[in-house]
């Protein structure tokens, strides 16, 4: 693989060690002799639909993101962080982590859980070990293989980068079919994993390139589910046009702290204005036509929201929520 070679694995597998005993890394070139699969596979792969480097237009603004040149170096002013990220650094980073828990069987009902993370993350340090997001995963009792790409690598910025371009989502998704079965150990079902619905867990900042998947990603026929942890900031009238344009085939369920609650509240009404119904309270299951939010502890800390929520390990209890794809 381009980026995910055998280093690569074996660097992610010491990785999920340390996330709990959850995974021991298997030879990914290796074939996938049998299902369910008898040990968890791991890799950080290299796109070329990735987020990043982008150099087009951020919508909405019409302005290049890339808007500082300094000796030969190109750049994206953040807003939020007051500085300029240099593209070498920060934007140029084209890995995904895929995940694939020990027991998954490509030959029965699956899902591909898609995990956008948010603020001044990298996929090793947040989404790994902190984060234990492949952990959570697995704990989930779902069918489910994990594919989680990086934005700006440990920056203050939630820029969508590629993903704001309409289609390019689906054309991601597309290009994952092929590295996860490769990973997965047989290139061959590259076709069944190309079929398969997508989950999508945004946290935090993760909500801007979640709007703009389900908005104009062009995969909307493939969405089951999104899942926003404390992850509406901004957007509200993409997830809300998206949502009421299929609440028959898919669910939405918003978990938030303080932090978010006004941006929640800003959601709602627009569903309310649009005739979609929604309950505020935690969901028994996410199905299709699930519409649920659900107001946590105020005194709960934002950047621990992944691991410690209305419970711990809130990614997990969410998956383990969706019916019809048991592991």
């Amino acid at each position: 693989m381009t980026s995910g070679g055998q280093a690569g694995r074996r660097a992610l597998g010491v990785a999920l060690a340390l996330t709990g005993g959850v995974a021991t890394l298997m030879n990914g070139n290796g074939p996938a002799t049998s299902a369910p699969l008898a040990e968890a596979k791991g890799a950080y792969v290299s796109f070329e639909n990735a987020p990043f480097p982008y150099r087009g237009i951020i919508p909405r603004k019409d302005i290049p993101f890339i808007d500082t040149v300094e000796n030969g170096r190109h750049g994206h002013t953040s807003p939020r962080a007051g500085k300029v990220y240099w593209e070498d650094e920060t934007y140029s980073d084209r890995r995904s982590l895929i995940y694939v828990p020990k027991g998954f069987d490509i030959d029965h009902p699956a899902v591909i859980v898609v995990f956008f993370h948010g603020n001044q993350a990298t996929l090793s340090r947040d989404v790994v070990d902190r984060q234990r997001v492949p952990h959570q995963v697995a704990k989930s009792g779902l069918n489910a293989v994990l594919l989680a790409p990086q934005f700006a690598v440990d920056a203050l910025d939630s820029s969508s980068g590629n993903f704001w371009t309409p289609g390019i989502f689906a054309r991601y998704l597309d290009e994952a079919a092929g590295r996860i079965a490769s990973v997965y150990g047989d290139e061959s079902k590259a076709s069944a994993f190309a079929k398969l619905p997508v989950v999508i867990v945004a946290y935090s900042g993760g909500y801007n390139p979640a709007a703009f998947a389900v908005g104009v990603g062009g995969a909307a026929d493939r969405i089951l589910g999104l899942v926003l942890l404390d992850a509406v900031y901004a957007e509200e009238d993409q997830f809300a046009g998206w949502i009421a344009a299929n609440k028959e085939s898919a669910f939405l369920f918003s978990a938030f702290t303080e932090s978010a609650a006004a941006n929640n509240a800003v959601l709602r009404q627009l569903l309310t204005e649009r005739g979609t119904r929604f309950s505020r309270r935690l969901p028994s299951k996410l199905t299709p036509g699930t519409v649920a939010f659900f107001a946590t502890d105020p005194d709960l800390v934002h950047d621990d929201f992944v691991t410690h929520a209305w419970v711990d390990d809130p990614v997990a209890w969410t998956l383990s929520r969706v019916p019809g794809y048991r592991r």
